[in-house]
């Protein structure tokens, strides 16, 4: 593979080979995958009116749930402040 520039280098040489690392890296996003569906675990256990103090609905976390490789958070951050644009209307 010919190189333009003296510094550039292919992306597979930027991966660490260090099974060590790649295993440090498969921990953490593990870790904050289980994190993120216990807080989702933990908003389908609140009734409806809290739910509704916060601006999302059951919906909206069983959509989030669904869809893993979403970033959670700003998906609910979004329908929630979609919803108060629209309550803000009336």
């Amino acid at each position: 593979m010919a190189y333009l520039l003296s510094g550039e280098r292919s992306s597979a040489t930027a991966i660490s080979r260090s099974p060590f690392a790649a295993f440090a890296r498969w921990l953490e996003k593990s870790r904050k995958a289980r994190s993120q569906r216990l807080a989702l675990a933990t908003l389908l256990e609140l009734e409806d009116f809290r739910l509704d103090d916060l601006g999302i609905s059951r919906q909206d976390i069983l959509d989030a749930v669904e869809n893993p490789d979403r970033n959670a958070g700003a998906q609910l951050s979004a329908r929630r402040s979609a919803r108060a644009r629209s309550w803000f209307r009336y």
